[in-house]
């Protein structure tokens, strides 16, 4: 996948159909990595680090032991948030909420060469960020879709309607996320979503592959290619 929002093609290589946001919590003894280096070998095509928790030092550490277990792969790895540490981890980019760094300070920081992610969740939000944004993001991360358990302080979920309405209006790729788990893969798809973006769904599963696998798998039927 590539897009040329910014004037400029992203890699081939960026790929958003199986998006995995990591959950320190929820990988347990496992471990971040660990997850995301099955994970990735299963069919996941991005990795987001998200630990809200912890410090920036321990945010840092933790970038640099996925940025390790990803080198080479071809899959990028995003920081969500801390778009301060993108530079040190050596990662691909930054994924900022509403909340958050606003798109052009985050661009500034980051520079033009590297990926940089919004999450929305109105139509209101998609017309803001175009209006000051267009030339900043790489893509949307649009939810949650429905009801989830990972992260307290998310919106209330817009279903599928408005996931396709935004999806319609906006001028980048968009990642479906919250409460997505195979049995969902259709309908998201049908919206015309370049992908989903999942936690529980991997993260701490007694078999990481075989869940990746899973979502891969029913992804790859609805695209038809496999």
């Amino acid at each position: 996948m590539s897009t040329t929002v910014r004037g400029e093609r992203l890699p081939t290589a960026f790929d958003l159909s199986l998006y995995l946001v990591t959950d320190t919590g929820l990988c347990g003894e496992f471990g971040v990595a660990a997850t995301a280096a099955a994970a990735v070998a299963a069919g996941a095509t991005a990795v987001q680090l998200r630990d809200p928790h912890a410090s920036d030092d321990e945010f840092l550490a933790l970038g640099r032991e996925l940025a390790a277990v990803l080198r080479g792969t071809g899959v990028p790895l995003i920081v969500n948030d801390r778009v301060h540490l993108v530079g040190a981890i050596g990662a691909a980019g930054a994924h900022v909420g509403q909340g958050d760094l606003d798109g052009t300070e985050a661009r500034a920081l980051l520079g033009p060469g590297q990926v940089l992610g919004l999450s929305v969740q109105t139509l209101e939000h998609v017309a803001e960020a175009r209006a000051r944004f267009l030339r900043d993001l790489d893509y949307l991360g649009v939810g949650p879709v429905w009801a989830q358990t990972t992260k307290p302080d998310a919106a209330v979920p817009g279903g599928l309607d408005i996931l396709a309405k935004i999806v319609a209006a906006s001028p980048w790729p968009c990642v479906a996320i919250g409460g997505i788990g195979v049995a969902q893969v259709r309908a998201v798809r049908a919206t015309g979503a370049a992908g989903i973006a999942v936690v529980s769904a991997v993260c701490g599963r007694p078999d990481v592959t075989a869940a990746t696998r899973a979502l891969r798998k029913a992804w790859d039927q609805e695209d038809g290619t496999r």
